[in-house]
């Protein structure tokens, strides 16, 4: 692994993919990583990757912290279905989607909930961060 950010973002995804209450909302092909800005609705969008590299750990190993912004974006049902996404969001991620052998650290996701300024567009639009120290080796 080059780059722990690809690793948590892929496992993110999976999880995403693989929860219920998210598949009930969003259509698994409108979760994808990329540009933020959405070519179908409902969507999630996971972009922004930061990395901190932190260290050193033991076997040679590194330690990063990343984090990884998820773009919610709805038109139905405005603010109320952005919220609903990011709330199945948060329960499918309550837990660390990657092994806990490759994790020294997990905060769950934290949501923040904007509309869009033109009514004509009506987009509501969230954006939580999931954040983690990542162990891995180069």
């Amino acid at each position: 692994m080059i780059d722990p950010s690809i690793t948590l973002q892929t496992a993110i995804r999976a999880a995403l993919l693989d929860h219920p209450a998210v598949n009930a909302l969003v259509h698994p092909d409108h979760v994808r990583a990329g540009t933020t800005r959405p070519d179908k609705t409902p969507c999630i969008i996971l972009a922004n990757p930061q990395t901190i590299h932190l260290g050193r750990t033991s076997g040679d190993g590194y330690l990063t912290r990343v984090f990884i912004d998820l773009h919610i974006w709805a038109i139905k049902d405005g603010a109320d279905m952005a919220r609903q996404i990011g709330g199945a969001v948060a329960l499918a991620l309550w837990d660390s989607p990657l092994p806990i052998a490759d994790v020294t650290e997990y905060t769950r996701p934290s949501f923040r909930y904007m509309r869009d300024p033109d009514p004509e567009l009506a987009y509501s639009h969230g954006v939580g961060t999931v954040e983690a120290a990542v162990r891995w080796q180069a």
